[in-house]
């Protein structure tokens, strides 16, 4: 089976968040995705594949600025590389929109993520103390300019 980023639709939202519910302690509701969807600052992709929902990514941008709100992959699809996939889709994405630059928050328990993000080249740019409300875990602030992806 061949795997396909798509704009999240509508169809997707009830698969995206049971995904939000199995990744993050703090997920996403089905209303709040769908709110998304009218958005004019908010993008969202899916990884589908045999009509299945695998994960998804979304971000919101702002005058050339962007900040990535979530990257989620169904816990059984994970270490397929659908995770930098969906961020290659945002960095991409920006760059066609001659953005300046992405950013990000990721827990700084959070080893896999991290190395995926400075793969494509995200850097830090500080630290968000106690950031998480469920544990308040302190979060990582990454970031890196939209051109010039990996």
């Amino acid at each position: 089976m061949s795997l396909a980023i798509v704009p999240m639709e509508g169809r997707h939202l009830d698969e995206l968040a049971e995904i939000s519910r199995l990744c993050f302690s703090m997920p996403w509701s089905r209303d709040g995705l769908a709110a998304e969807l009218s958005s004019d600052t908010a993008h969202f992709w899916v990884a589908e594949e045999a009509g299945r929902c695998l994960g998804f990514a979304g971000m919101h941008a702002v005058c050339g600025e962007c900040y990535v709100d979530l990257v989620a992959v169904h816990p059984a699809e994970r270490r397929r590389g659908i995770g930098e996939q969906l961020v290659r889709q945002m960095i991409a994405w920006m760059e066609e929109q001659h953005g300046e630059f992405i950013t990000l928050e990721v827990r700084v328990s959070n080893a896999p993520a991290i190395a995926l993000y400075e793969k494509l080249g995200f850097e830090q740019a500080g630290v968000r103390k106690g950031f998480y409300e469920d544990n308040h875990e302190d979060a990582l602030l990454l970031t890196r300019p939209a051109k010039g992806i990996q």
